[in-house]
C-alpha cells in the first residue's frame, strides 16, 4: 500500500513499472495527457518514503522498482501505458517520446516517429539517435557499455535498431515477437541521452521527464526538482519529489501517522497496517488489491535432501496456501500460480495445451514454490503497477 494526500493525488506525474498483455495496439494512439484530471492545481512539494537507499540510480543497470520508483520522473519511454488506465494491455499503450508507430506487414519491424521540439535536461535536443544509442548498449552492440544489464536478453529477438532520419527509429527483429512493443512500454524501458556516458548516468541522471534529479543522500533522501522546460505544457503539477529513505516499515509508517510524509512507498503496507492505520487515520483512503509478486518459500536445490525433485514436489503439495492467506494475510490474497500465455501465431502442429494438477500449480521448475501474493497495488495516481496506498484527505 502507498499513503498520500488526496489533493496531491491529481498532481502527482510519476509513471509506474508496467505488465503487459499481448494484444493488437490502435495505430492511431490517443495523447496520455488528455484525460489528465481537470481540478489539479500547480504547485508543492510531495513527500514520500523509500524502503531503501536504491543500488543505483540509473534505471537501465537495476532490477526492482526500488530504482523505478523515484527516478521514472526524471525519464520518458518511447511509449507508456496509459497511467490513467486500471489494467495495462497493448490497447492501452500510448504515445510518449514517439508520436506513432507501426509494423510492417509480417511483424519482423517495428519503426516509430519520434516527437519534435524535445531537449533533454542539459538542453541538448532529443533526436532518433539517443533511442539507437540506448538500445545499442541494451543489447551490448555498443562502444559504450552498461556496467549491469539486467534486461539485455528482453532484446536478443532484435537484430538490429536503424534510424530514419532525425525523427524515425526502427526495431528489426529476428522472428515476430508481439511483446517487444510492451517491453517498451515497461517503467524499465527508458531513453538514455546519447551524449552522456553510462557512468554519469549512475550519479547524476540527465533525463527528458517531468522533474530534474537533484541528489541522492545514502539512507536518508531523493531530491527531485520540477522541469521547467517539459515538453508536455502544463505539467509537471508538482514543485517537486523528496523521497525520505526509512528501512524501517514501522517507522515509516508512523512517518505518514504524523504527517511527515504524504505517501508510503509501494507494496509496503500490509493488510494487518492497513488497519492499524485507518485507527490512527480515520479519514485516510485505503486502495487494496493484487500484484503480480508473490511470497515464495525458495530451497537450495542443490544441497541434500533438496536435491530430490520428488522431495521438492511433496513440500509444495503439502503448503496448506489457504492458511496462508487466512491467516497471514487475513484474507486478503490470491494463491500463486504459474502464467502461461498461449502462443503467439503459432502452427497447430508445433502449440500444445500444459495442464497443471490444482495441488502443484504453483511449482516453478520444482525448484521454487509460489505463495500467496501480500503486496497489493493501487490505481490512484494513473499508477498501473504500484502498489494499494492509503490516502490521507486534503481536508487534514
Amino acid at each position: 500500500m502507498e499513503c498520500r494526500l488526496t489533493l496531491l493525488a491529481a498532481a502527482l506525474t510519476i509513471a509506474a513499472l508496467a505488465g503487459a498483455a499481448a494484444q493488437e495496439p490502435k495505430q492511431t494512439p490517443t495523447d496520455i495527457t488528455k484525460d489528465a484530471p481537470k481540478a489539479a492545481k500547480p504547485g508543492g512539494i510531495l513527500r514520500m518514503y523509500h524502503r531503501e537507499t536504491p543500488g543505483g540510480i540509473s534505471i537501465h543497470e537495476e532490477a526492482t522498482y526500488s530504482t523505478n520508483t523515484p527516478m521514472m520522473g526524471v525519464f520518458n519511454n518511447l511509449v507508456i501505458y496509459d497511467q490513467h488506465k486500471p489494467q495495462n494491455s497493448l490497447d492501452t499503450v500510448v504515445p510518449e517520446l514517439a508520436t506513432s508507430w507501426s509494423w510492417n506487414a509480417d511483424k519482423t519491424q517495428l519503426t516509430f516517429l519520434l516527437r519534435d521540439g524535445v531537449k533533454w535536461h542539459d538542453g541538448q535536443p532529443f533526436t532518433a539517435k539517443d533511442v539507437k544509442c540506448t538500445w545499442d548498449m541494451l543489447r551490448g552492440v555498443s562502444q559504450a557499455t552498461f556496467r549491469k544489464n539486467p534486461r539485455k536478453d528482453w532484446y536478443e529477438n532484435v537484430s538490429e535498431v536503424s534510424l530514419n532520419g532525425a525523427n524515425g527509429v526502427t526495431f528489426s527483429l529476428k522472428r515476430p515477437q508481439p511483446s517487444l512493443l510492451a517491453m517498451l512500454a515497461s517503467g524499465y524501458s527508458p531513453v538514455y541521452p546519447c551524449h552522456v556516458p553510462p557512468a554519469q548516468m549512475r550519479t547524476h541522471p540527465i533525463g527528458t521527464g517531468p522533474y530534474r534529479f537533484v541528489e541522492m543522500k545514502q539512507n536518508e533522501t531523493i531530491k527531485l526538482v520540477k522541469n521547467s522546460d517539459y515538453w508536455k505544457k502544463g505539467l509537471p503539477y508538482l514543485d517537486g519529489i523528496e523521497f525520505a529513505i526509512i528501512p524501517n516499515r514501522s517507522t515509516a509508517v508512523l512517518a505518514f501517522v504524523t504527517g511527515k510524509v504524504d505517501m508510503t512507498f509501494p507494496t509496503e503496507v500490509t493488510v494487518a497496517l492497513q488497519k492499524d492505520i485507518k485507527a490512527q487515520v480515520p479519514n485516510a483512503v485505503c486502495d487494496l488489491e493484487p500484484t503480480n509478486v508473490n511470497t515464495n518459500l525458495i530451497i537450495n536445490r542443490d544441497a541434500p535432501p533438496f536435491d530430490n525433485p520428488d522431495l521438492r514436489s511433496a513440500m509444495a503439495m503439502a503448503l496448506d496456501r489457504k492458511a496462508f492467506v487466512d491467516i497471514l494475510f487475513q484474507g486478503q490474497a490470491d494463491i500463486g500460480g504459474a502464467l502461461l500465455p498461449p502462443p503467439s501465431r503459432c502452427p497447430p502442429a508445433t502449440s500444445r495445451s500444459i495442464a497443471i494438477p490444482p495441488s502443484s500449480s504453483s511449482i516453478s521448475s520444482r525448484t521454487s514454490t509460489s505463495m500467496p501474493s501480500s503486496r497489493p497495488w493501487s490505481r490512484a495516481c494513473g499508477s498501473p503497477r504500484s502498489p494499494a496506498r492509503i490516502i490521507r484527505s486534503a481536508s487534514t
